[in-house]
């Protein structure tokens, strides 16, 4: 059972917006960027559970845009208004996490584009978000994107340097089996 099971609730669809960005997951066990912006690496992020690797290793990303992609081809496990969690055809559970405390926005500032049970592509718009809004809310908006069954790997790495700018889909972290 994965972390995505705990939270599997129905949520309603919304149209999808925008075109999808370039993607690298092509190739096997890569997870592309959720957004355009500067990547960092999974202990840097403010806050103590994600860069604690709590809920799993990977990267996170001080955004440029906000329209936010899927990072990996799969099916929608689970969508929060503030995150999405994706099982990848290869097996590996990506949630896309917005931001640090804003479950506390309760969905405000959030336009989900995607439902549990819907098959995406890596690189189709999943959720917008209002950086406007989270940062009124006074929350960083930085992007997590966590493999959260970590522990099923030998390991998750940054595929690009910490620090550098990435367009939303291109690779930014891989699957060691």
């Amino acid at each position: 059972m994965g972390l995505f099971d705990m939270f599997k609730k129905k949520s309603e669809p919304v149209a999808p917006a925008g075109p999808a960005p370039v993607s690298a997951q092509a190739a096997p066990d890569t997870l592309c960027a959720p957004v355009s912006g500067r990547v960092i690496k999974m202990t840097d992020v403010p806050d103590p559970v994600f860069s604690g690797e709590v809920v799993g290793k990977g990267c996170a990303i001080w955004p440029d845009d906000e329209t936010v992609y899927a990072p990996i081809s799969g099916t929608v496990a689970v969508t929060m208004g503030h995150a999405v969690g994706i099982t990848g055809d290869d097996g590996v559970e990506a949630l896309v996490h917005i931001g640090v405390d804003t479950v506390d926005m309760e969905g405000r500032g959030f336009t989900g584009f995607v439902k549990q049970g819907d098959k995406v592509t890596a690189g189709q718009p999943v959720i917008k978000m209002s950086r406007a809004a989270i940062a009124e809310a006074g929350h960083p908006d930085c992007v997590v994107l966590a493999v959260s069954n970590t522990a099923e790997f030998a390991d998750v790495q940054l595929a690009v340097d910490p620090e550098s700018t990435v367009p939303a889909g291109a690779a930014v972290a891989k699957v060691v089996r």
